[in-house]
């Protein structure tokens, strides 16, 4: 009885989608952090990518009240002047940059 052999035939490589940061959307490095755009205290539970600088500057400039009355979209955080400077400077940087971030006047 003959077996009927195919040949086997590597797989084209499909590249796994790039992830990009919700906030800058420059490509994401090997430090991840993921942001709740509708806080979990708010009941979100959807999850995106973010740079930690990035992450860190969401918070700096917006308390859970305030991300909780937002659409869950990044151009109303991207708007507020403090961050749209914050944008301007961090988009030429490479993507596991990362520096302290100073708070609107906060103290701790």
């Amino acid at each position: 009885m003959a077996r009927n052999r195919e040949t086997y035939e590597e797989p084209e490589e499909t590249a796994a989608p790039e992830l990009t940061c919700w906030l800058c959307e420059r490509a994401m490095g090997a430090a991840i952090e993921w942001h709740h755009p509708i806080p979990k205290s708010r009941g979100g539970r959807a999850k995106v990518p973010v740079h930690p600088i990035c992450h860190q500057t969401i918070h700096q400039h917006f308390t859970t009240s305030e991300l909780g009355r937002l659409p869950p979209e990044p151009a109303p955080i991207r708007e507020r002047d403090a961050v749209a400077r914050f944008l301007e400077w961090v988009a030429n940087k490479p993507a596991d940059f990362h520096a302290p971030t100073k708070g609107e006047g906060k103290r701790r």
